[in-house]
């Protein structure tokens, strides 16, 4: 078997291969475990790596009058460094100059004097009925310059059952003010969308609309009931009860004569207290609300650019994992015995994991290399995706006649597999690093690593992927058996 190879090859397995050296002492009998076992033990492990205690997300810690321009100049320079990254890096011109193009719409917008306002909330929450007295009888009276937009409804399924409402929380996040319109206490969804918009550093309002409907002392509850739940997101006036359209009071009157006379009298809307909180608001914060929301549009390009970016760093990272798998396949099936040859094995993985940073362009020396190496095969190890892969594998090929070669073509396919896993998992890893002057900027995180090496390694369980590796390295090991190969595809399918 022949490899063309671009740099010197250590003879070896990849440092994931020792793990199988290691597993080589476990009882016998865990060869012998039927197909529903193994998988049996895959969906315990799966168990096992989802009750993992989960990374926090850091939430950006954002207060909207510490914003200053320079804070958004910030945040569009940091767009164009990935854009720049991705011109070097990049063949197709048309989409870097698109990104340049709204590189310009954002910063010609840091001097806009026009605000925005967006209404968002369920179904039949009163969104258009608010939006139109807003218009009638508050914007003329502001004197300021003013947009005011509605999105369609929230939380509502199409005729087939989807629920999409990308449009409408576009709508929303580019809103300098969000007033996000309710009819009673909150629910689940109503709580995620608040939690999305928060999350986001939008500015918006909390409006109960519909307080007329409640006795006057069930009004003051669920207002309360709201502000409590969402203390952590919200202050407390920013959450406002409203009547947008009260329902009309029906009105009695006495006669002398002791006749009675009953009549429905109009109510008149009660939106004060609203329109009292968005005058102070834009009195106060309305320069800080345009570079808040230029900022959040300068955050999302760059997110754009990178997602970009990352495309095209990954389809170049896929070739060298590829090359290794095969470097590590080779070299576990030629020597399947316990005397495996460690150093080579460690400076094979290290090698790997140099050649993916350079993809991401982080600096990384031998020695941190080779540290990351050995990270991903002790927690390989300590989380048994070692023993679930080849255990799996292994039931792949069992009722075959694969004799001699049995343990090599197992252990090559699972240094093939387990070496994609920690390549995959690197992949996933440096694609959530920051674009930065120095590439030497980022710290390395051994627990993010891990939580990336478990979520790969789930996503890669599916048996119509294994069905296809197994062929693929079958096929690459014993090229002149095509009864194995064939004998490998009839048993995972």
């Amino acid at each position: 078997m022949s490899m063309n190879l671009r740099k010197p090859i250590l003879v070896g397995g990849v440092g994931l291969s020792v793990l199988l050296w290691l597993w080589q002492g476990v009882d016998d009998t865990i060869g012998q475990l039927g197909e529903y076992a193994v998988w049996s033990a895959i969906a315990l492990g799966g168990v096992f790596l989802l009750r993992q205690k989960k990374g926090k997300k850091t939430q950006v810690d954002f207060d909207l009058s510490l914003v200053e321009r320079a804070t958004v100049e910030k945040a569009i320079a940091q767009a164009e460094r990935v854009i720049d990254k991705l011109e070097v890096e990049a063949v197709n011109g048309d989409v870097i100059a698109k990104l340049r193009e709204k590189v310009a719409e954002v910063t010609t917008k840091l001097n806009r004097q026009e605000l925005s306002l967006a209404i968002a909330g369920g179904k039949a929450v009163g969104k258009t009925t608010l939006r139109q007295l807003l218009a009638e009888s508050w914007l003329t009276q502001i004197g300021k310059t003013l947009s005011l937009q509605e999105t369609s409804a929230l939380f509502v399924a199409d005729e087939a059952g989807k629920i999409d409402e990308t449009e409408a929380l576009k709508i929303a996040n580019n809103a300098d003010v969000l007033l996000f319109v309710v009819n009673g206490d909150l629910t689940d969804s109503e709580w995620q969308i608040l939690q999305q918009l928060k999350a986001a550093n939008q500015r918006f309002i909390l409006v109960f609309n519909k307080e007329d409907q409640y006795l006057p002392e069930d009004r003051e509850i669920v207002l309360q009931q709201i502000r409590e739940r969402t203390k952590g997101i919200l202050e407390k006036d920013d959450v406002i009860a409203i009547a947008a359209n009260p329902k009309a009071i029906k009105v009695r009157q006495y006669q002398t004569d002791g006749s009675m006379q009953e009549w429905l009298e109009e109510s008149v809307p009660a939106i004060s207290a609203l329109t009292e909180r968005l005058n102070v608001i834009l009195t106060q914060q309305s320069q800080q609300l345009v570079w808040a929301t230029t900022w959040r549009e300068a955050v999302a390009l760059k997110g754009e650019a990178k997602e970009v970016l990352n495309g095209v760093r990954r389809d170049r990272s896929l070739p060298v994992i590829e090359q290794y798998q095969w470097i590590s396949a080779a070299a576990a099936f030629a020597n399947p015995v316990p005397t495996l040859d460690l150093v080579a094995t460690s400076a094979i993985n290290a090698q790997m994991v140099l050649d993916l940073a350079n993809v991401y362009q982080q600096k990384f020396s031998l020695e941190q290399a080779q540290t990351v190496a050995g990270t991903l095969g002790s927690a390989m190890l300590k989380l048994g995706l070692v023993e679930l892969s080849t255990q799996t594998i292994t039931s792949f090929l069992k009722s075959h006649v694969i004799t001699f070669v049995a343990g090599g073509v197992v252990q090559g396919i699972s240094a093939a597999y387990l070496t994609r896993i920690a390549g995959l998992s690197l992949i996933e890893y440096f694609q959530e690093q920051e674009i930065s002057a120095d590439a030497g900027e980022n710290a390395f995180s051994v627990e993010r690593l891990k939580e990336k090496l478990q979520s790969v390694f789930q996503q890669n369980q599916r048996v119509v992927f294994l069905q296809s590796f197994v062929q693929q390295v079958v096929g690459k090991l014993m090229p002149n058996s095509p009864q194995l190969q064939l004998a490998a595809v009839e048993k995972v399918g």
